[in-house]
């Protein structure tokens, strides 16, 4: 039996209703959203409920409808892909949430690339499936490459919105070229519910653009990086490249030829990696023998790094020169052995510090 919604909103900051849910038991997990998802619909569709009822199973997910789609508001003026990173900083906000792995599919995984670069101390690990680092039209400037972008969208203007699936089944097939008849209905019916042809094209230009490699090799957090290998929709190669430009990912290929894993054997090799991964990485809280090697004073200026001041703020709370907060944050740094402000903030908001002044 399927959970009932648990359904809220959140509101960004340009004034748009993300539409968001929970699910499940344990450690919070977040995923990004992607394209064409409806948290309504989706525990009933046999393309997303083992997604949804497998993962809520070891974790609580969360999970959202990207702005134009779903149960979000669909009449919006920003599309742009710094919008879908703005909305899950929205959401995760609007939970309270301080630390949480963070799961991104298709398109969605750029997005998490982002936010966890832009967030190291928010992020525990990082799981990407049937990713990019490149649209379509960044990692291929063919005049082929447009003419297809461009006959991709012509077919959506054409025939996304009727009752007859004919054009959205071309998307379907690039999609889960491995779905059964009624999977492919089922995802022709989702797209034709959760996203207008307006919006569907809007979607395309700006996936078509997006470039987040520069982006990737900042992540700092654990990654593990699966890809189908038969991929239709987004290359094998393109999963390779991204997890290469990542600092230490693992690169995990699956047996497949579904940019959405259905209910298929390769779908348990997905989840036992996932679990292996969550269980691997869990990290470990700091040890009470490493703050106790502090100083009171390296204490005081590790609670304000926590809480997000830089040095100069931190000299004039603490009525200290900004040479002298530079050399108590090497001492942390050699003490707590990190290397870098960010790990010494998830260190210290682990431990409980820093807490005065979060959002």
């Amino acid at each position: 039996m399927k959970p009932e919604p648990d359904i809220h909103f959140a509101t960004s900051v340009d004034g748009v209703r993300i539409a968001y849910s929970k699910s499940g038991q344990g450690p919070v997990m977040v995923k990004a959203a992607n394209w064409l998802s409806h948290i309504e619909f989706d525990w009933d569709s046999p393309v997303w409920k083992h997604w949804l009822s497998d993962i809520s199973s070891h974790t609580t997910l969360v999970r959202y409808d990207e702005r134009g789609c779903g149960l979000s508001d669909r009449e919006v003026s920003d599309l742009s892909f710094e919008s879908w990173v703005d909305d899950l900083e929205t959401v995760v906000d609007a939970m309270g949430l301080d630390r949480f792995p963070l799961l991104g599919v298709s398109q969605g995984g750029a997005v998490a690339i982002a936010y966890a670069a832009r967030h190291p101390e928010r992020v525990s690990q990082l799981i990407l499936y049937g990713a990019y680092g490149r649209g379509r039209l960044v990692r291929d400037t063919s005049v082929e490459a447009y003419e297809e972008a461009e006959t991709m969208k012509n077919l959506i203007k054409l025939g996304w919105g009727k009752e007859h699936d004919a054009f959205r089944q071309v998307f379907s097939c690039q999609f889960m070229p491995g779905g059964t008849l009624e999977q492919l209905r089922a995802f022709n019916e989702l797209q034709r519910i959760s996203c207008s042809p307006e919006n569907a094209v809007r979607f395309l230009d700006e996936f078509n653009k997006i470039d987040v490699m520069d982006i990737a090799a900042q992540v700092k957090c654990p990654t593990l990086v699966m890809h189908a290998r038969g991929d239709l929709r987004v290359s094998f190669d393109e999963g390779r490249v991204l997890a290469a430009q990542i600092p230490g990912a693992r690169f995990v290929p699956l047996d497949s030829n579904n940019h959405i894993l259905l209910s298929e054997p390769t779908w348990e090799v997905f989840m036992s990696k996932f679990k292996q991964f969550l269980s691997e990485n869990e990290q470990a809280p700091i040890l009470s023998n490493q703050l106790d090697e502090l100083t009171p004073r390296e204490c005081e200026v590790l609670d304000h790094i926590a809480r997000g001041l830089d040095n100069s703020a931190i000299s004039k709370h603490l009525g200290l020169q900004e040479k002298t907060v530079r050399n108590h944050i090497t001492h942390i740094f050699d003490k707590l052995a990190v290397k870098s402000r960010a790990e010494a903030i998830i260190l210290a908001r682990e431990a409980g510090m820093g807490k005065k002044h979060l959002i």
